[in-house]
Parts: structure tokens; C-alpha cells; sequence
């Protein structure tokens, strides 16, 4: 009976109606990347409406995003590149392969978790005051670290392997990884920042116990006969000839994290020189509201991944192309209504996160700028993780550091000289590199994906033509 879901589950991918099964694939995904933002989201929330303490507190956990960020990279980098060959791996019947996979990847989650521990709590504090925190807030951003590093190990497994269980096209039990921590923290988080008084070092212990559940509940799937591909214990070691095709692939999701965090850093340190604590609490809001965005739309091409890497295994071009033409319009769509949400109601969506009445002023005027462009920010994500999804990691990692790095970072710099109001100059770096990069994406990726259509239709194998 087992046997027989796995090979229904294969079909599907092959065979399936496109548009149907995207549905199918993507609903669960979005709805677990939405719910995946709330475990920072709530925690935020909450913190930002303790009483007396609350702005200062949530100003100092914003300074602990891109450490948080670092470490969903590193899952990231891991996972993200090791579930597109595990696909295509299948896709070409090779279960064996496949399998390898998962098990030198979970060995590698495993050993990067205990290594960002310990760098974490000895160079935390040194770390923090780097990445913007002030002498007012750094308090509240170490209290938060503290706990949240304990649970590291929990966070590269959850999120690390829930990749494969979407890869196999089990998005439902994917979203239920992801429902389980959440719904799990959102009870926990008025329980230990109220009823026992812990403040901010009981929102980080609501978010490390819900991450170790969901990573027993991953754990729990890809060892039982309902998973396509298992976890074994032969498995789980070192395997430099797999892992590093991996991290070449995953390079690209990975630096669209780590230069998120290089970005934030840029924004929380320009932006308290000009503006002051103020500045640096609505970017924490900012931040948190870009990750949202972007985690539905990586919710949607996790959809699509899947379908593009099997297909692309067994050269089936017409179904790679369609899968993605589902994605790029899905993706504008997601963007388009985030946008509308930020330009028409921006005082109700700071309001979510504290009730300081200066801030949700201040937030909501620089919302508008920094989200001004946003609209357009789905076809950068549909082809750029598409991209990943064919196995084409040179041109994804420069996309990535083409867009953070040589354009948006000296730009945050450079603006703030030609404003007269310097904060408005930091906030206006966002959008006038989300429109730049959007069209060089697009070309790039229409060029590349013609090619590697007529590679699928011609003797050539499709990874030779866009080799790792």
C-alpha cells in the first residue's frame, strides 16, 4: 500500500495536470511560509506591548534578525541546493542517490547547528553591538540570543529537512512541520512574556521548545514507510562528492539570506546615525514585513520546485516550462496585493507590532517608501529561485550578490548625501534597487531558459548545459 502511494506520488509529478497540481503543491507551501513568519512576527508583537519596556525591547530584538537570518541560511544552504538534486535524482529513478542525499545533508545541519552555538554565545554581545544595538537596547537583544542560540540545533533540522518533505510532494505534511511550531509558540509566548514575567527571554524559550517539536515531528516522517525518500542511519555522514554540488545549488536561497542580514546591519547602523533608536525599532518593523513577503513567495516557488526539478530530470520541457509560467504569475500576484496592503494601510500594519504612537508614525511613513516597488519583486523571486529549481547555481548566486550586495548595500551609503532628510535617502535605497534588479533579472533568465528548453529538446543533457 506504501509502495503504492510513493509510485502515485512520482506520477503525479510526471503526469499530473500542471496548474492542479501547483495548487496542490503551493497552497500548503504558502500557508507554511506564512505561518513560518509568525514564529518572529509573534514574538515581536508580543514583546512590543510589554508594558513600559516594550519599544526599547522590540528596537533591541530587531538587531537580532540577521543573526536569526544567519542561521535560517545556513539550513538554507544546505537544504535549499539538496532538495532540487534529491527531485531531479528521482526524477531519473535514482533512489538510491536520493537518499544519499538527505543523509549527508542532515549530517552537515547537524554539525553547522553545534558550530553556530558556540560562536553565538562566546561573540553574541560583541556581534550585536556590530550589527546596531545600542547601549539602551543591546540588554534586551542579548537576553533574547541567549535562548534562541540553545535551540539552534532544533531550527537547521526543522527548517533544514522540511525541504525534502516538500521536494518528495508531501506540501501538506510540510505545512503541518511548519503548523505545529507555530500554532505551539503562539500559545507559549503570552504564557512566558506575561503569566511568568520572563519579558523577552521567554519569547526566544516559546520559539526554541515549538522548533524542537517541529523538528521531532520531520524527523518522525522521513523515518517512516510514508516517506518516498528515508533518513538512515548508513547515511548520515560526511560525503564531500554530494554535499558540495549541494552547496553550490543552495549558495544562491543561502546568500539571499546572509546579505539580507549584511543589509539589515547597513540599514540599523546608517540609519542610528541619522535617526536615532526610532529609525533603527521601524526598519526592525520593515524588516519583519519584507521577510513576510518573501517567505510567501518562496512559499509559492517551493510549489513549483518539485514539479520544474523532476521534470527537468526526466527532460520533460513542456511541463518545466508551464510549471514555471504558474510561478512567475502567481508570484507578481503575491507581490501586487502585499504592495497594495503597505500603500493603503500602512499605520494599521505597524500597529500590529507596537503601540507606541511616535513609532507607528514614523513606521508607517518610511513603509511606503521602503515598499514602494515591491510589486514588482515576485518576478525576482519566481526566476531567481526557478533558477535553483533547474540547477543552475552560477547564475543564481550572482543574481544574489548583483542585487544585495553591488547595489543595495552602497546604496544605502550613498543616498542619505542627496536628501535632505538622510533617513529618507536610506529608505529610498529599496526600491530604486528592486526596480534595477528586477529587469536584469528577467533578461537573464529569459536568455538562459531558452537555452536550456532547446538543450531538453536536443541530444545535450539539460546539466550540461548548465553545469554546477
Amino acid at each position: 500500500m506504501n509502495l503504492d502511494k510513493k509510485q502515485n506520488k512520482e506520477m503525479e509529478l510526471a503526469q499530473a495536470p500542471i496548474g492542479k497540481l501547483f495548487l496542490r503543491l503551493a497552497a500548503p507551501a504558502i500557508t507554511a511560509q506564512v505561518i513560518n513568519v509568525l514564529y518572529n512576527v509573534v514574538d515581536r508583537m508580543y514583546i512590543g506591548h510589554i508594558p513600559v519596556i516594550g519599544a526599547k525591547a522590540l528596537t533591541g530584538v530587531g538587531v537580532t534578525v540577521p543573526v536569526i537570518l544567519m542561521i535560517s541560511a545556513m539550513a538554507a544552504l544546505v537544504s535549499m541546493g539538496g532538495a532540487p538534486r534529491a527531485s531531479i535524482a528521482l526524477g531519473r529513478n535514482d533512489r538510491d542517490d536520493a537518499e544519499a542525499i538527505l543523509g549527508t545533508c542532515t549530517f552537515t545541519l547537524i554539525i553547522i547547528s553545534l558550530i553556530i552555538t558556540g560562536l553565538m554565545l562566546i561573540f553574541g554581545r560583541r556581534i550585536l553591538l556590530l550589527f546596531g544595538a545600542s547601549p539602551d537596547t543591546v540588554s534586551y537583544a542579548l537576553d533574547y540570543l541567549n535562548i534562541y542560540c540553545l535551540g539552534t540545533l532544533f531550527v537547521q533540522l526543522s527548517l533544514g529537512l522540511n525541504a525534502f518533505i516538500t521536494a518528495q510532494g508531501f506540501a501538506t505534511t510540510s505545512m503541518l512541520t511548519v503548523l505545529i511550531g507555530a500554532v505551539l509558540n503562539i500559545v507559549l509566548d503570552p504564557i512566558f512574556i506575561y503569566l511568568l514575567h520572563m519579558d523577552v527571554q521567554g519569547a526566544a524559550l516559546a520559539t526554541i521548545i515549538s522548533q524542537c517539536v517541529s523538528s521531532c515531528w520531520v524527523i518522525a516522517f522521513l523515518r517512516s514507510p510514508k516517506s518516498i525518500l528515508k533518513l538512515k542511519k548508513r547515511n548520515l555522514r560526511f560525503h564531500p562528492a554530494i554535499l558540495l554540488p549541494c552547496i553550490a545549488l543552495g549558495a544562491s536561497p543561502c546568500l539571499m539570506q546572509i546579505t539580507e542580514n549584511l543589509v539589515a546591519i547597513s540599514f540599523n547602523v546608517t540609519l542610528l546615525r541619522y535617526a536615532g533608536d526610532i529609525a533603527v525599532g521601524a526598519v526592525s518593523i520593515l524588516c519583519s514585513i519584507m521577510n513576510f513577503t518573501m517567505l510567501l513567495l518562496t512559499g509559492l516557488t517551493q510549489g513549483s520546485q518539485p514539479i520544474i526539478s523532476y521534470n527537468l530530470g526526466a527532460r520533460n520541457g513542456s511541463r518545466v516550462r508551464e510549471a514555471f509560467h504558474l510561478v512567475l504569475l502567481s508570484c507578481v500576484i503575491g507581490s501586487t496585493a502585499i504592495w497594495c496592503a503597505c500603500m493603503f494601510a500602512p499605520q494599521i500594519i505597524a500597529n500590529i507590532f507596537t503601540n507606541d504612537a511616535r513609532l507607528i508614525a514614523y513606521t508607517a511613513w518610511a513603509l511606503r517608501i521602503f515598499m514602494g516597488m515591491s510589486m514588482i519583486f515576485g518576478v525576482q523571486v519566481a526566476c531567481q529561485y526557478s533558477f535553483v529549481a533547474l540547477g543552475n547555481a552560477r547564475v543564481a548566486i550572482f543574481l544574489t550578490i548583483y542585487r544585495k550586495i553591488l547595489l543595495l548595500i552602497p546604496m544605502i551609503f550613498l543616498l542619505p548625501h542627496f536628501f535632505p532628510n538622510p533617513a529618507m535617502g536610506v529608505f529610498m535605497a529599496e526600491p530604486i534597487v528592486d526596480t534595477i534588479a528586477v529587469c536584469t533579472t528577467a533578461a537573464l533568465f529569459y536568455f538562459n531558459f531558452k537555452k536550456l528548453m532547446a538543450s531538453l529538446s536536443s541530444a545535450e543533457k539539460p546539466y550540461d548545459a548548465f553545469p554546477l
